[in-house]
């Protein structure tokens, strides 16, 4: 460990990781560090901590420090692959990646038609399979399928040639901003305590009471605000009777006593409302009915609570089925307001009771994959045009059941995904100390977007953004100027998304001191960092 350069910290739990961790950067202060923690506040402490340990044990200058990449990144598998199981269930929406405030859009699109022309978008940054209508295709959307596999960041003569095939394109780039504030859990919204009749009743009786405090102050030519406190005062039956007043003044009176025999029954069933809504949310909701065009989530551990998080973000409507009632998902659940069917997706009934025939798709994200298998066999039983996405361990297994669903349901859209396999390269290419700001699938490919510095990088620096460019292996999509202000002011903090210029020319020459967003294969980053590690040496 003391001449190492990086320690990857992957471990199932988070207490074993911040341990080795900590006893790793006692042994060697100059350590690159990537740990997997689940918990998100936990891992910026962790990462702050971890930081300035090295800081105050390496010694040395800054440039020292900054020489060696002394760092510590926090990575969460969940958080890295819950936009991409989301982006593949919802097909017809867009691949998102969120990473600090930065948001990436990217589109999935099918070849025009004859006489059509396509949108390119800002750019393509791939090809789809030749079966670009998969799944009925017999090739395409495999790994080994030659020319029929899908193209990462080709060029602008293939993305010529390839006529009848769709590409996946960066149509839109912009920052997600602000959060919308969470709701206090348990704390349901004032206007959701009453009914609708209840809030109209409501207002009548506030009406009459305005109406007879009116018509009191004209009869007796009271001051209004003295002719209000007499009218509340009859209201309650708290005032003398008006033995010896006008007529008018006792017919007001009778008519005033009438409306507070109304206001009882109203209060009290404003009260028992009130009970009965603080007490139900905490509760588990419940599928309401006619729900359609939503989306069934099988499972609330790490990963389904992180794509919970994410569908929700996006407005769309979710009804999760959970086996344990105390699993992680659940409070998240509950503060979201999510309908939740408690049971075994296994057991009959359960799918029914989450509306899966009413649904667009199917999330099985449980820890057991034949769980997951199982679930969606039953729901192509009941719906077979459903799209599924599947959780698979093991990659090759994944692989191995998206080829035989696709060929069983050519007309529904199936993927099967390997968590593991869509959060590997994030850690990876962490370890060599660069930052990855997300990753979108195309189709069994993964396309990574990572922020580089150029210099020392012999295949960006003094090239310009044309030359920079290499088909199937990496692209420059975006300068961050910010950080080229951070750098030369002298510590700046750099803000992640602030200051990203995504129109850049063909023509600009990258300079050893910017710092670009690329879009790139794994093989492609591996290899440019790879070369500048080897120049350095």
């Amino acid at each position: 460990m003391e001449r190492a350069a990086a320690l990857a910290l992957v471990y199932d739990d988070d207490e074993t990781n911040i341990r080795a961790a900590l006893t790793a950067r006692r042994l060697n202060p100059r350590l690159r560090l990537v740990l997997r923690l689940y918990n998100r506040r936990l891992g910026q402490h962790i990462e702050e901590l971890l930081d300035q340990a090295a800081e105050l044990a390496g010694g040395g200058g800054a440039a020292d420090r900054a020489g060696a990449d002394v760092s510590t990144t926090v990575l969460s598998d969940a958080d890295t692959t819950a936009p991409a199981l989301v982006a593949t269930a919802l097909v017809g929406t867009s691949k998102v990646v969120d990473a600090d405030g930065l948001l990436l859009r990217a589109v999935e699109r099918r070849p025009p038609r004859p006489g059509e022309v396509a949108d390119p978008g800002l750019c393509t940054l791939a090809l789809l399979s030749a079966t670009s209508n998969d799944p009925a295709g017999d090739e395409g959307s495999e790994d080994d399928s030659g020319d029929q596999a899908p193209r990462l960041l080709p060029d602008a003569a293939a993305v010529a040639e390839a006529t009848g095939r769709g590409t996946v394109v960066l149509e839109q780039v912009s920052y997600s901003g602000t959060p919308l504030p969470a709701r206090r859990g348990g704390v349901p919204p004032f206007a959701s305590l009453f009914s609708r009749r209840l809030r109209w009743s409501l207002a009548g009786l506030v009406a009459a009471t305005v109406a007879l405090a009116v018509v009191l102050a004209l009869v007796t030519d009271d001051d209004p605000l003295h002719a209000t406190y007499v009218t509340l005062l009859d209201l309650f039956a708290i005032n003398e009777p008006a033995h010896h007043e006008s007529t008018g003044r006792q017919v007001l009176q009778l008519l005033s006593g009438l409306v507070g025999l109304l206001l009882l029954p109203v209060l009290l069933a404003a009260v028992l409302e009130a009970l009965g809504t603080f007490r139900t949310a905490s509760a588990l909701r419940k599928p309401p009915r006619g729900l359609g065009g939503h989306v069934v989530l099988l499972g609330l551990g790490k990963i389904g609570t992180r794509v919970l998080t994410r569908l929700r973000e996006l407005h769309i409507p979710v009804v999760c089925v959970e086996a344990d009632p105390e699993a992680r998902g659940m409070p998240v659940a509950r503060r979201l307001r999510v309908p939740v069917v408690m049971g075994d997706v296994t057991q009959e009934g359960v799918l029914e009771a989450a509306k899966i025939h009413r649904a667009d798709a199917l999330l099985a994200l449980t820890s057991e994959d034949t769980t997951n298998l199982e679930a969606v066999l039953y729901a192509r039983s009941v719906r077979p045009d459903l799209r599924a996405v599947l959780r698979l361990y093991d990659d090759d297994f994944a692989k191995a059941v998206y080829r035989t669903l696709r060929t069983a349901h050519p007309l529904a859209l199936t993927r099967s995904r390997s968590v593991s396999h869509l959060a590997a390269p994030a850690f990876a290419v962490a370890m060599m100390g660069r930052q990855i700001l997300g990753a979108i699938p195309v189709e069994r490919r993964v396309l990574l977007f990572a922020a580089v510095g150029v210099g020392g990088h012999t295949q960006l620096e003094g090239r310009t953004v044309g030359e920079a460019f290499r088909a199937g292996a990496w692209r420059v999509l975006a300068l961050d100027t910010a950080a080229v202000r951070a750098g030369g002011g002298g510590g700046a903090e750099e803000v992640p998304g602030a200051g990203l210029v995504w129109d850049l020319p063909d023509t600009y020459v990258l300079r050893a001191e910017d710092r670009v967003v690329l879009a790139a294969t794994r093989r492609g980053l591996a290899e440019l960092l790879g070369r500048r590690a080897r120049s350095a040496t």
